[in-house]
């Protein structure tokens, strides 16, 4: 812009509104900008805060410097942005939109203080097209890695796990167990969807099942497939079994579960299917030699005839068994079973959710293994009597706060080994008070060996857990192919995003594990161990946290998160939790692999893995505080108010409750104070772990500020929960994100395909199946109040045209 004339314009009311308007949104980066300055962060803020001051004031007065000035600022933030954020698009935006728009304001009036017309509305105009050029750019893929295609085939992962059960080697057609099949591979060898006809699937087929929730709903249900029926469990644990080919309901059984005994989440992520050997079957009248287990969230064990629906009567106590037995005091919602149990060698192993945050000593996390015929119990193995597995002494319980499993576990016929994915040990984030056994066992895998219920071998992912990093994901068998050639093998991912793989048999590591250094101190620093575990294998792990990938959609909102990040302790990882300031857990308790778990194409040799980039924001809080904040037991209290896991937890007979801002949110606007992504879906070989492709999962139609659905289609990278089913013809099927979409991906090149909008949020594994010749896509449709996605009951098939 080229001036004229002297250095006062004529002024006027336009132009005071935009120096005012200037001014004005210059004071709370000024403020601000003096306050993360006092932290130690960058000076920018306050600089340009500063001028921004000073800019609209010589506006104001009619001076031609307040634009000369804006244009000084508006220069210094482009190479700011660009010093900080270089190529990360996601950084631009709240670093330039307000300044690009008060640019474009200013240029407009800039006219009135006597620069020339077509210069002024010239560099307006150019600020418009470079702000258009940026809206086009949200609906480029940013942050998308390809190394190379996934093969045709490799290595076959294909694993023995014996043949006494259809879910040991699963008929084509059919979808046996949760995850698939006894070996968890989460893979279908149905081929008549390919990528160049998955454009053409359509509804088949829809069925409600009438349990609607409007409070903590979540079902994460994935039914199994035998035969011609589909079998599944509602968020109440209502079972019901439909047609395969054309969704009409066949039977249901209610086992009149109340709505009090909801933990966290009315989840029920699975049932099982079991068959009793026909030896056992002898004497009897043969009925219920098919079988349907599911747990409760009110903690039983529920037998059905798989096909009427009625109970097994000569399971348990008339077709039932409480695994709450010997458990002492237990109030509603405190033990619930939500994930499918598994048999191995005819023993029926459960393990439990035990509501978090609640108590220093809540019930027990024992594994109960049941005989799975007549429902007599047969052992009991509780982490913190590791060693011990017989039945309890008269007036004895097991023994309270211990480690627990809610997760699936994955079960191998042919060694009689069942594998559990542990958690940690009661008050997640405080650990003085935990036992020696407690310690060594809690958020491990531990290989159980279903005859005696005792230990063979475990290998802890998270020394002395003070994160909640439990294991969240089912263990998934294979035979991983090395040098000497191909080992029984399980492969367990992490919350930390490591993927381990160890040999089944022994718990030997088939790929290099490494103990690291880590940050010491916090709140007990005698508990924190000098080192964590780090796999050698693969990771979904991100590099730390910065003040740099603060975000928001502003400036404001973004400097508001870097004023928190500088008031926080950060050291990585595992920084230990603080008694005096809050502390940044990355990645978060729902960040890495979470209950989704891990798919295999045992033909390819390739591992899909759907994974979260989320923080938390915690802190303790002294008990005096929380107190008198009325953070209580939810038993104790009037009603359940729902929030967050961790977010006011009393954590009852410690020094400390803790509040936990899961995903580190704005509590302004509720948008995450980390720059996106949130979450990734990633392509790995799994002989070398390599990745091949990598690339942001979800997008931002239905989310945004205040709760705003925004509608925009672009590729963000949103939380996502719930896993993916691979097909030998080389598709990807998949739900999980926050978006309500499932997809289609094609596995050799990460594409996506083929997409359609759910009624309600997709937050489960899907699965696929045969039936009538016709190949059908199942997900259930339930929301999750967590991801805040919608309810729904829906239960939904996709096939190509008949």
């Amino acid at each position: 812009m080229h001036a004229s004339g002297n250095n006062r314009g004529r002024g006027g009311p336009l132009l005071w509104l935009v120096g005012g308007l200037v001014a004005l949104l210059g004071l709370p980066l000024l403020f601000g900008g003096i306050r993360l300055a006092l932290l130690g962060g960058s000076l920018y803020y306050l600089l340009a805060g500063l001028g921004m001051l000073l800019a609209g004031g010589l506006l104001i007065a009619g001076r031609r410097t307040g634009v000369w000035l804006y244009a000084l600022i508006f220069i210094g933030t482009l190479l700011w942005t660009l010093w900080e954020t270089g190529n990360r698009y996601w950084g631009w935006i709240p670093r330039l939109d307000v300044i690009l728009g008060l640019g474009v304001l200013v240029a407009l009036v800039a006219p009135q203080l006597g620069f020339r017309r077509a210069p002024a509305w010239g560099a307006a105009g150019g600020l418009v097209l470079l702000a258009v050029v940026g809206g086009v750019l949200l609906f480029v893929p940013h942050g998308v890695t390809r190394n190379a295609e996934a093969p045709a085939f490799g290595a076959s992962l294909h694993t023995d796990v014996g043949s006494a059960q259809p879910a040991d080697n699963p008929a084509p057609q059919d979808w046996p167990a949760y995850g698939g099949g006894s070996a968890a591979q989460r893979y279908s060898p149905l081929s008549q969807i390919t990528p160049d006809n998955v454009a053409q699937l359509e509804v088949a087929w829809q069925y409600r099942t009438g349990d609607l929730l409007e409070h903590r709903w979540g079902a994460e249900t994935t039914p199994l497939k035998i035969g011609d029926a589909v079998y599944l469990c509602t968020s109440r644990n209502v079972l019901i079994s439909l047609d395969a080919a054309s969704g009409e309901e066949r039977w249901r059984y209610d086992p009149q579960v109340s709505s009090d005994a909801i933990p966290y989440t009315a989840a029920c992520r699975g049932v099982t299917y079991y068959e009793v050997p026909p030896a056992r079957l002898a004497g009897s009248d043969g009925l219920c030699a098919q079988r349907i287990f599911s747990g409760t969230l009110d903690g039983r064990l529920i037998a059905v005839d798989a096909g009427t629906g009625e109970p097994c009567t000569g399971f348990g106590n008339g077709g039932e068994v409480d695994i709450k037995e010997g458990m002492g005091e237990t109030p509603p919602g405190y033990v619930s079973i939500n994930s499918a149990p598994v048999v191995v060698r005819d023993v029926l192993i459960t393990g439990h959710q035990v509501l978090d945050g609640q108590r220093r000593y809540p019930p027990s996390g024992v594994i109960k293994g049941f005989d799975a015929v007549d429902g007599r119990l047969a052992w009991a193995w509780d982490a913190a009597r590791p060693d011990y597995s017989g039945p309890l002494e008269e007036g004895e319980t097991y023994v309270r706060g211990s480690p627990n499993m809610w997760t699936a576990a994955a079960g191998d016929n042919a060694l009689g080994l069942v594998y559990l994915p542990m958690a940690n040990s009661a008050a997640d984030y405080w650990s003085r008070s935990r036992t020696e056994a407690e310690n060594e066992w809690a958020t491990s895998l531990v290989a159980l060996d279903v005859t005696t219920g005792l230990p063979v071998w475990h290998f802890q992912t998270t020394h002395v857990d003070v994160w909640d990093y439990d294991l969240g994901s089912q263990p998934t068998l294979l035979d991983f192919p090395t040098d000497n050639g191909p080992v029984p093998a399980v492969l367990l991912p992490t919350k930390q995003g490591d993927i381990y793989v160890f040999d089944r048999r022994t718990g030997d590591p088939l790929v290099d594990i490494e103990e690291r250094p880590v940050p010491q101190g916090g709140a007990e620093p005698e508990m924190r161990s000098p080192t964590q575990p780090y796999s050698l294998y693969h990771t979904v792990q991100q590099p730390d946290l910065t003040p740099q990938q603060m975000w928001g959609m502003t400036p404001y909102d973004q400097l508001f998160c870097r004023i928190q990040f500088h008031e926080a302790a950060y050291e990585g990882m595992y920084t230990p939790p603080q008694a005096d300031r809050p502390w940044i857990e990355f990645t978060g308790y729902n960040g890495g692999v979470d209950w989704g778990g891990a798919a295999l194409d045992p033909v390819r040799g390739v591992m899909l893995l759907n994974y979260n980039i989320t923080p938390n924001y915690n802190r303790l809080v002294p008990r005096e505080q929380a107190d008198r904040y009325g953070w209580r037991p939810r038993d104790e209290l009037p009603e359940d108010k729902g929030g967050a896991e961790g977010q006011g937890d009393p954590q009852e007979g410690t020094p400390y409750a803790i509040d936990v801002n899961a995903g580190w949110r704005v509590k302004y606007t509720g948008l995450l104070c980390k720059e996106p992504p949130y979450g990734g879906i990633r392509a790995v070989e799994v002989r070398s772990g390599r990745t091949l492709w990598d690339r942001p999962f979800g997008t931002a139609r239905a989310n945004g500020p205040w709760g705003i659905r925004s509608g925009l289609p672009f590729v963000i990278g949103t939380p996502n929960n719930g896993g993916a089913v691979l097909t030998a013809s080389g598709l990807v099927f998949i739900a999980a994100a926050t978006d309500d979409l499932i997809r289609a991906i094609d596995l050799r090149t990460g594409e996506t395909l083929w997409q359609a909008a759910l009624p309600a949020g997709g937050q489960a594994n899907p699965l696929m199946y045969e039936a009538g010749g016709r190949q059908y896509l199942m997900i259930v449709a339930a929301g999750h109040h967590f991801m805040e996605t919608p309810s729904g009951d829906y239960v939904l098939t996709y096939a190509l045209p008949e």
